[in-house]
């Protein structure tokens, strides 16, 4: 498998914490030198090792915002 490089371009927010120091975090990554996008997942502490998680354009990452606006 090829290697998965990724920058951090903002770092928005720590979601919880678990027990083992992971983090679920909302970012904005850059994946293999491509456009950022908003990213949620997992990180192991010091960001060595990370979990699953999704990625959003700025198109639906404003489609998440609006659903969760007009659910509360």
């Amino acid at each position: 498998m090829a290697d998965i490089k990724f920058e951090i371009v903002e770092h928005i927010g720590v979601l919880s914490e678990s027990a083992k120091g992971w983090t679920k975090e909302l970012n904005v990554i850059s994946w293999n030198g491509k456009e950022p996008k908003y990213d949620l997942r997992d990180w192991a502490p010091n960001k060595e090792k990370m979990g699953k998680g999704i990625t959003l354009s700025n198109d639906e990452f404003e489609a998440l915002k609006n659903l969760i606006k007009n659910s509360i």
